[in-house]
C-alpha cells in the first residue's frame, strides 16, 4: 500500500462510523454526509449556497454542442431546495477519490440510484461544464481527469438528487462540487 493509499484510507475511515450510523439517523442524512465532508482537514470550502430553485436542469447526459448551443444530451428539471458545496482538496489528496468516496456512500443508502455517470472526455467539454452549469470557474480543469455522477435517491418519504462534480487542474488544484436537491413534492 502506498503512502497516499494509506493516508487516504485513514481520512476515509474517519468518515466511515459516521457514515454507518447515518442508516439509521434522522433524515436528512444526506445533509449531514456534506457538512461532515466539509469539517474534514483536507478539504477547503470555497463556495456555499442554498436556495429555492424552480425547473433547475440536472444534466442526465454529457454537455454537448447541438445546433450552436450548449445542451446536455439529457436532463431533468427539479424544483426544490438546492445545497450547493465547492471544495478545493488539499493535501496531496485527490479530488477524484474524495468523490468516490463520498459517492460510495451515497450508492449505500437505501433506494439510491444511479441516474447517469461520466468521467473523462465522456462528459464533454470541462469548460462548459465549470461556466456553464456551475457557474464556477474555479472547477475548470483537464477534461481527461473530470468526472460526473448523478444519484436519485428516496429517503424519509423525501426525493432527493445528489449530483457531484470533481475537477482537477494540477495535483494542488484539485476540486469538488456536490449539489444536493431536496425535491418538493
Amino acid at each position: 500500500m502506498s503512502k497516499f493509499s494509506y493516508i487516504l484510507s485513514i481520512v476515509i475511515m474517519g468518515f466511515i462510523p459516521f457514515v454507518g450510523g447515518m442508516a439509521n439517523a434522522a433524515a436528512p442524512t444526506f445533509e449531514m454526509l456534506l457538512s461532515q465532508l466539509g469539517e474534514s482537514p483536507h478539504v477547503k470550502e470555497v463556495a456555499f449556497s442554498e436556495q429555492q430553485v424552480v425547473d433547475h436542469e440536472v444534466g442526465l447526459g454529457a454537455i454537448q454542442k447541438v445546433r450552436g448551443e450548449w445542451r446536455f444530451k439529457d436532463s431533468e428539471r427539479l424544483t426544490g431546495t438546492l445545497i450547493s458545496y465547492t471544495w478545493q482538496i488539499v493535501d496531496g489528496f485527490t479530488s477524484a477519490a474524495v468523490m468516490d468516496q463520498l459517492m460510495g456512500s451515497v450508492t449505500k443508502e437505501k433506494d439510491a440510484t444511479v441516474l447517469f455517470e461520466c468521467k473523462g472526455r465522456a462528459c464533454g467539454k470541462g469548460v462548459q461544464w465549470a461556466n456553464r452549469v456551475f457557474g464556477e470557474q474555479v472547477l475548470y480543469g483537464r477534461e481527461d481527469l473530470q468526472q460526473y455522477r448523478v444519484y436519485g435517491a428516496l429517503q424519509a418519504e423525501k426525493a432527493y438528487r445528489v449530483v457531484g462534480y470533481s475537477a482537477a487542474r494540477t495535483a494542488d488544484r484539485q476540486y469538488l462540487r456536490v449539489d444536493l436537491i431536496r425535491i418538493d413534492d
